[in-house]
């Protein structure tokens, strides 16, 4: 779960294991079609702003029905449900309106987009990209260049052929083994490859003392993560996606870390910009993303869980407080053969240690001299 998750995530059940898993917003195809939520609607001093719940347009697909199989649990459809791409527009702003950082984030030949949600990365990239979720909210009609599949990614991969670029963006939550996710995405890029991992890290932080203990969002944040926890899919592990990657096996592995404010109060203008948006995608998953988790997870009834919410809404409108998530993005190459074979090749025309000297042989010991004959004394 992430930042998108709360945009686009809901709490399903497959037999007995839990996922949070990524839907998105139908509001913003591209970053520059998107309408940014005026400036105006947001008082300056403590108290809620004027914007309120955004509905966002509902466009599933009609695909085969055998594959159209939704839970429906408090009143909601789980996993389902297509809430729009605000969380993409807000990624492309994060990183200066780039789709990716790594050095794949053009030119790749082959590309997996793992959570692939509503599919608006795969579509925005523009090379071919296979995309694959839990379920199919993907658009019915897509350009030659995409081909999304319903498949779990945390079973056994079946491509029969390598990637060059594994792209994986708002998953934490969803699997029970980041390392062994890594290990699959390791094993199935081409040598030369590259995986690139976005996600947010929870809980929310501030630095300046106006966000207090008691303030609900806060405890929303906290929540999320004793749910998570107990499902045994931590939500605190994007600051450790460096050392996995390195742990995996990758080489020329880099992390970038940017803020994402909670809601609009910084004055620099584009962490202003990214305020409103982060605002407005936590605001529309809210809901979605509590229901399941609280109700299934914590033991909360529906209705606490929607009076919670409720309070917890009308905290996020309040710009003074100063409160922020940190986010990652974080890549690393597979080792290219020549890779591999110059460090082997290094280890076997390594000159061998020169042979410890042998020890010189004992000598025997030195004859001791004979003692002195004692001095005549005087004779009487």
């Amino acid at each position: 779960m992430c930042m998108e998750t709360t945009t686009r995530g809901f709490l399903f059940e497959e037999g007995h294991k839990f996922h949070i898993t990524c839907l998105t917003h139908d509001v913003a195809r591209m970053a520059d079609h998107a309408q940014q939520p005026a400036a105006e609607d947001f008082e300056t001093d403590d108290g809620a702003s004027s914007i309120g719940d955004s509905s966002a347009t509902d466009s599933l697909a009609s695909l085969r029905s055998s594959i159209l199989d939704y839970r429906r649990e408090n009143g909601r459809t789980y996993h389902s449900m297509s809430d729009g791409n605000i969380t993409h527009h807000l990624w492309i702003l994060t990183w200066d309106d780039n789709i990716a950082i790594s050095p794949k984030k053009d030119g790749a030949k082959r590309v997996l987009d793992v959570g692939t949600g509503t599919g608006i990365w795969a579509l925005d990239y523009g090379k071919p990209v296979f995309g694959v979720d839990l379920s199919p909210i993907q658009p019915e009609f897509v350009p030659p260049n995409c081909s999304f599949e319903v498949d779990d990614v945390e079973k056994e991969w079946t491509w029969k052929e390598p990637f060059d670029f594994i792209f994986i963006r708002c998953m934490i939550g969803s699997f029970a083994s980041w390392p062994d996710m890594i290990a699959k995405a390791y094993e199935n890029l081409e040598p030369g490859g590259y995986i690139e991992i976005q996600d947010n890290m929870f809980p929310l932080l501030c630095q300046d003392g106006t966000m207090k203990a008691d303030f609900a969002p806060l405890e929303w944040t906290n929540l999320l993560i004793e749910g998570t926890e107990k499902m045994g899919c931590s939500i605190t592990v994007a600051a450790s996606f460096k050392r996995m990657l390195e742990e995996a096996g990758f080489v020329d592995v880099e992390e970038k870390k940017k803020i994402w404010p909670f809601n609009p109060w910084p004055k620099d203008p584009k962490l202003r910009e990214l305020g409103f948006w982060s605002l407005e995608s936590a605001m529309s998953g809210l809901e979605g993303i509590s229901l399941g988790l609280f109700t299934r997870v914590l033991g909360w009834t529906s209705e606490e869980t929607r009076v919670f919410c409720a309070h917890v809404r009308n905290e996020q409108r309040k710009i003074g407080v100063h409160a922020y998530y940190d986010v990652y993005g974080v890549w690393g190459r597979k080792p290219e053969k020549t890779d591999e074979d110059e460090e082997t090749a290094a280890t076997a025309t390594a000159p061998p240690p020169a042979p410890a000297p042998a020890p010189a042989p004992a000598s025997a010991p030195a004859t001791a001299p004979s003692p002195a004959p004692a001095p005549a004394g005087n004779e009487s």
